[in-house]
């Protein structure tokens, strides 16, 4: 145990944020420095906050089955190098998860039952980001190979998280992404704000001196087939993500000036790493009106704060949750509780229980106006308030409603795999789709979710994938069924 008395004698502590009125004017991080050297002069008494408990519930709570009390002992006792060997015995990028994981671990810390909860997550990155000004992670070279070819298709967590295990494993990996750079929805998706590209680019650097191979620009599915990637590779393992947006089928839509919000942010994204962007979508001087009141939705919100929105307003069609835990949501549960985020802390309007009904163009054809009203529940059903319509200008409206599913009319198609009932792509316990010899990981498999299961995702397929090269794997399996021997 860290400090026997830890729980009682100290304080929950994190970090400080920069002021906001600074932090809008720029695209880095918003703390003032990489957030884990910012925590280190309190993180090893946070650290000992942590009870060992006999049942350790934020391991239930986490979906990489981090050893979360054994690192926080590793902190408080100031082992960082056994802390970051610990932290990546489950885990190939707490820098990612540690910034952007919104920490269900810590939803079911026993301490949180009468009190705040131990900080596990910036414990997590203070861990990394220390490990990484140390010098304590370096690549992992394999000294024989196996002779087995896989090929990954999408470089987000979840398809790196497998790419890395299986290079490890001695497989001759290779990386398809279609955009320009790797990395996925974390490259252009996550703004810079939140975590900067850089902490990408380190660990993509390591898996290439450890093997990985990557390959940028190449659209599976159109400059390459599915069928053509099974007759290079050995297996094929799917992590496109879940990338059909959600859309909002309603009056006016087709006026310009209405973008979903993965239109929007990329671009965003682009211009704050420095490449050109033609025609960018921009909230400069614009009253920018956001759809839907989740993470993508926040993304939003801080990215027109900076490009200098004149007001920003975010709806939500659901009531505006209580400020501690409803009795439906017992701990260890995460629960559904007002959050502000940073980019919530720096300006804006979040308006609950109200549902868009129609947009308005002026003559241009540009929108200017939505409709709106607001909503109640009635069995089971939003249902609008009588009398509550009202008007909203807005010259920007941002879609941030979620996502469907996964795109099935390339590779999926192509290949002829097999959908589940909710569209997302069918696999059995191993990870593989009906077709032998082609896996799937991520959220085109589980659908939309969180970075954290996508790399426990991303590290299940890979033992799938090597039990089916190799008749048996040692990779660990942190979710589903434990692969440890392929049955023919």
């Amino acid at each position: 145990m860290a400090d026997p008395r830890g729980f009682l004698t100290t304080q929950s502590e994190g970090a400080m944020r920069r002021p906001a009125d600074e932090r809008v004017h720029d695209w880095k991080e918003v703390y003032p420095d990489d957030v884990g050297r910012t925590l280190l002069p309190i993180i090893g008494r946070q650290a000992g906050r942590c009870m060992d408990c006999g049942i350790p519930f934020c391991h239930q709570g986490c979906p990489l089955g981090n050893l979360i009390p054994e690192w926080n002992d590793l902190v408080y006792r100031d082992d960082w190098a056994g802390a970051i060997e610990r932290l990546h015995a489950t885990n190939n990028f707490p820098e990612f998860t540690g910034r952007l994981c919104p920490a269900p671990c810590e939803t079911s810390c026993v301490l949180g039952i009468n009190q705040d909860p131990v900080t596990i997550k910036n414990v997590e990155v203070a861990i990394v980001d220390k490990a990484w000004d140390e010098r304590l992670i370096h690549p992992q070279p394999i000294d024989w190979l196996t002779g087995k070819t896989v090929a990954v298709v999408g470089s987000g967590p979840a398809g790196l998280a497998a790419a890395q295990q299986l290079t490890r494993a001695g497989h001759t990996v290779a990386v398809y992404e279609r955009a320009d750079k790797i990395g996925g929805l974390m490259r252009y998706g996550i703004p810079e704000f939140k975590m900067e590209k850089r902490q990408v680019d380190r660990r993509l650097d390591q898996m290439r001196q450890e093997g990985t191979v990557f390959r940028t620009g190449v659209h599976v599915g159109i400059d390459v087939t599915g069928a053509e990637l099974q007759e290079r590779f050995d297996a094929v393992v799917l992590a496109t993500g879940a990338t059909v947006a959600r859309d909002l089928p309603v009056t006016g839509r087709q006026h310009a000036g209405i973008h979903q919000a993965m239109e929007y942010l990329p671009q965003a994204n682009k211009v704050a790493q420095g490449i050109q962007v033609d025609d960018q979508i921009t909230a400069a001087g614009k009253q920018v009106v956001v759809i839907g009141g989740g993470d993508t939705g926040a993304d939003c919100v801080g990215t027109a704060h900076r490009q200098g929105a004149a007001s920003v307003t975010q709806l939500e069609i659901l009531p505006r949750p209580a400020d501690e835990r409803a009795d439906a949501h017992p701990w260890p549960t995460y629960p559904m509780i007002y959050r502000v985020s940073s980019a919530h802390e720096e300006g804006g309007e979040r308006v609950y229980a109200v549902q868009t009904t129609g947009f308005v163009a002026d003559d241009s054809g540009q929108v200017h106006q939505l409709r709106l009203s607001e909503v109640e529940v009635v069995d089971g059903r939003f249902q609008p308030v009588d009398g509550s319509e009202r008007e909203l200008s807005a010259q920007l409206v941002l879609l941030a409603l979620g996502f469907t599913g996964p795109e099935c009319d390339t590779v999926v198609a192509q290949l002829e795999l097999e959908l589940d009932e909710r569209g997302n792509v069918a696999r059995d316990d191993i990870y593989m789709t009906s077709k032998p010899g082609v896996f799937v990981a991520g959220d085109a498999g589980r659908g939309q979710s969180l970075i954290v299961w996508a790399i426990a995702e991303g590290r299940s397929a890979a033992a799938g994938v090597d039990t089916y090269l190799s008749g048996s794997t040692t990779l660990p399996t942190p979710i589903g069924p434990t692969v440890r021997q392929l049955v023919v």
